[in-house]
Parts: structure tokens; sequence; C-alpha cells
């Protein structure tokens, strides 16, 4: 599969600036033969959480019409990033999913807030899990600060997921964390990782880094610091090769650790 990974400039509360912008990637990354499209975290508003009354969007309904019509004319799946919703009176990192026929196959509230972004002060975490198919394509999705909590990303792949995608705003002065991080939740679930971080106009400072990992670990691409639109060709086979040769999911022992981990 040909996998279109869109890192771009979020506009912080520009979200009309940011429809355009997805929407002119999207259509690129389509043109450029992509089958699968990744988008960033909250590109929708980014993270102006002050303003989240007037940027959220009512149960995301803009974002999933857009997405929904998009995935459809083109004929791609579309992993939308995630955007700044509104439930109730609460205040949610929503990611949505697409399948190529313009279906909505999932929906994800971010489970862990990052305190560090003052994320737990004006939104509500999620609870539920972030597994879908696309096509024939068992998967999952994740959104940025989620990477370094091991066991949710283990238990998504315990569920069948063969790859992961990641959506972030990650910042450039952990980005060493980002890449080390990625390559273990790879690694240890043998499984695909698809991550994709946002660049930023200054004075912010996310520098995208980009990535995409197979199983064994290896780095197939990873972007730069600026905007980038890279056409990545996946086979999800060597999944289960690499799960053959080293069977990790056979071997584990939950019984000694299922206890901790309800703790």
């Amino acid at each position: 599969m040909k996998l279109g990974c869109i890192q771009f400039k979020v506009a912080t509360g520009d979200v009309e600036k940011n429809y355009a912008r997805v929407n002119e990637l999207v259509r690129e990354a389509h043109a450029k033969g992509a089958e699968l499209v990744v988008l960033p975290e909250m590109w929708n508003s980014s993270y102006a959480l002050k303003k989240l009354d007037e940027l959220a969007e009512p149960n995301g309904e803009r974002a999933k019409k857009f997405l929904s019509e998009l995935a459809k004319e083109l004929g791609i799946h579309i992993v939308g990033g995630s955007v700044s919703t509104k439930k109730g009176d609460k205040f949610y990192n929503t990611m949505l999913v697409f399948n190529k026929d313009g279906e909505q196959v999932g929906e994800y509230d971010k489970a862990h807030l990052f305190r560090l972004m003052d994320e737990h002060l004006y939104l509500a975490a999620g609870s539920g899990q972030n597994n879908f198919k696309l096509g024939d394509l068992d998967a999952a999705g994740v959104i940025c600060y989620d990477i370094r909590f091991p066991e949710w990303l283990r238990l998504h792949a315990l569920n069948g997921a063969k790859v992961i995608f990641v959506s972030a705003q990650w910042p450039t002065p952990r980005i060493d964390h980002w890449k080390t991080l990625l390559q273990a939740r790879a690694i240890e679930n043998q499984c695909f990782i698809v991550a994709v971080n946002r660049t930023s106009h200054k004075p912010e400072n996310f520098n995208g880094n980009s990535m995409v990992i197979e199983p064994w670990g290896e780095v197939l691409w990873t972007g730069d610091a600026e905007e980038e639109l890279a056409i990545v060709d996946v086979d999800f086979d060597k999944v289960d090769e690499v799960r053959k040769k080293i069977p990790v999911y056979d071997d584990r022992r939950p019984e000694l650790y299922q206890d901790i981990l309800k703790n």
C-alpha cells in the first residue's frame, strides 16, 4: 500500500486556513499515488485551548463531513489525524478515520492528556480503544502522548492491529524521545508504526520528523523539519513474517503481569 504522510504547518486558531491546506495536501497525495493518507494531531485549530468554545467542532461534524466526502471522492482511506471537538459540555481531542468509500470506521478521544501543554485543564480524556479496519487491513490509531504508555499500544496490537497510526504535535525539545519511543513500539509489538507530526510557524517549536517504521524497527522514512508530503510504499505482509520469526505473542505469559497492568 502507498501511504501519504502529511506533515504541515498547522496555523494555531485559524480553522479556515487549516481546512484549505488539508484539502490541498490530501488531493496532492492522491495525485502522487497515495492509497491511504495520514494527518497530524489537532489540525483544525491546533492548541488554541483557551478558544475551544469558539473553535471546537460540535461532535466533529464538520471534519466528519469533510473527510468522508474527500475519501469517497478520491477513493482513498484517510486517517484524519485529530481535531478539537465538543461533545455535550466537554471538549476532546478526537481522531477520525474513514475508509475509501467515505464510511467512518474509527473515532477516538485521546486517552492520555499531556499536562505540560495544559490539556488536562481544557480537555476531557477518552476511555475507548481505537481498532478499525481499512479494507482488509487491521489497524489502530493513537494520539501523541499515548505512545509513552506501552501497555495502551500493546492492547491495540493484541486486538489485531498490524499497523498503529500516530498523529502528533510533538515538540522539538523532546524529538529524540519521539524517535526512540516510536521505534520501541514498532519492535515490541511487531507491527508498523506510521507517525505524523506537525511542523510550525515561529515561535512555536514543532519540527516534524514524522516516521514510518517497519516491524523490525527499521525506519523506512523520516521527515525533516519543514512541511513535507511523503509517499511511502509499505508491505504489511512483513508483519506476519516477523511474528513467525520471533513468536512474541505466543510466548507471552500474561498470568505473570496481568495483575500489575490492572493497577
